[in-house]
């Protein structure tokens, strides 16, 4: 009778055994185990990179780890890191860290679907990156300190020396350094090298963006060169500005158009999932996603901006393109050679 009972009770626990590996087998934690949770290597600002990746998990249910940084910083990181990136996405403030990484062969073709929404002259050629949205060069001003009237007709002209203490600029912004190639490829070496002395001699420099620009809100400079996206992020934080901004026309360079740019990895383990997220960043909720995050203009084909900037259609920027401006290296060496980094 003992052992039939020993029988009985060992069938019995090899059976809640077997239930039990069943359940944990089906349980939501053995299944999460297995699924997908991408990278993203955010040379963005934070708050627009959290926003993403909050969005496209609750579209698709795939996370997303965000890692932030510098763009050049993620950019060299990934070079460093080689097939052994647990990078799949990455995400910068400017183009030219991308057009780096697709020189050396590190980025995937996105999806011509993706491309085929944006337009052309905000993509890499050969489909390596893609711009996300875009953002133009303007001066802000203090109208207190000058009046519109009296702001020069070119930025090239910030160089001379009756601005002297007037103007104001950052020269370690990744958008400066496009503006610095832009005046390359429009006027010559020798003329963006005037440019930059001239600034050095007659300029302010100061550590980042908003800095500057809270300086030309405060009345300590009259005017500084900067992106447009920081003033609405500052009338957004105070309601009232005092400051203004001027937007240059007849394609000069300061009125450059640059774009935050993304790729995906060759290196990624789920490239599906990577170009996935490409086409969110793309799509029509994904812009609007990062637009009201940053008042930047979107560039999927027919949006529009919600957040009072100049309409896109009335910008007269230079005829100089992200791929244009390559890997920005040539700004790099000019400020080295001036004194400025």
């Amino acid at each position: 009778m003992m052992i039939r009972d020993t029988r009985l009770k060992t069938s019995l626990l090899r059976g809640l055994t077997i239930t039990l590996l069943g359940l944990t087998l089906l349980s939501p934690a053995a299944y999460s185990a297995d699924k997908v949770a991408l990278t993203l290597y955010n040379g963005q600002h934070k708050e627009v990179g959290d926003e993403l990746a909050k969005a496209f998990e609750a579209k698709t249910g795939i996370h997303v780890n965000v890692r932030k940084g510098s763009s050049n910083q993620l950019a060299s990181q990934v070079v460093e890191e080689g097939d052994r990136s647990p990078a799949d996405v990455i995400y910068t403030e400017e183009s030219p860290p991308l057009n780096k990484l697709g020189e050396q062969g590190l980025l995937a073709t996105i999806d011509a679907s993706t491309l085929d929404v944006l337009p052309k002259e905000y993509v890499a050629g050969n489909g390596a990156w893609m711009g996300v949205t875009a953002r133009t060069r303007v001066v802000a001003f203090n109208p207190k300190l000058i009046a519109e009237k009296d702001l020069p007709k070119s930025v090239l002209d910030f160089a001379g020396p009756e601005w002297q203490g007037k103007v104001g600029f950052v020269p370690t912004s990744g958008a400066f350094q496009e503006q610095a190639v832009a005046i390359i490829k429009l006027h010559g070496r020798e003329a963006a090298e005037e440019w930059l002395t001239g600034l050095r001699a007659f300029g302010k420099v100061y550590s980042n963006n908003m800095v500057a620009l809270k300086a030309v809100e405060n009345g300590e400079v009259a005017t500084v060169l900067v992106n447009n996206y920081y003033w609405f992020a500052l009338k957004k934080e105070k309601t009232n500005l005092d400051s203004q901004l001027h937007y240059f026309t007849d394609g000069d360079a300061g009125g450059l158009i640059t774009v935050s740019a993304a790729a995906a990895l060759k290196s990624s383990k789920h490239p599906k999932e990577a170009q996935q997220l490409l086409a969110f960043m793309a799509s029509e909720e994904g812009q609007r996603v990062i637009t009201n995050t940053s008042a930047e203009y979107p560039l999927r084909k027919g949006m529009e901006s919600n957040r009072g900037l100049k309409p896109f259609s009335e910008l007269q920027p230079p005829k100089v393109t992200p791929a244009d401006l390559g890997n920005a290296e040539e700004a790099l060496e000019l400020e080295r050679d001036v004194g400025l980094n």
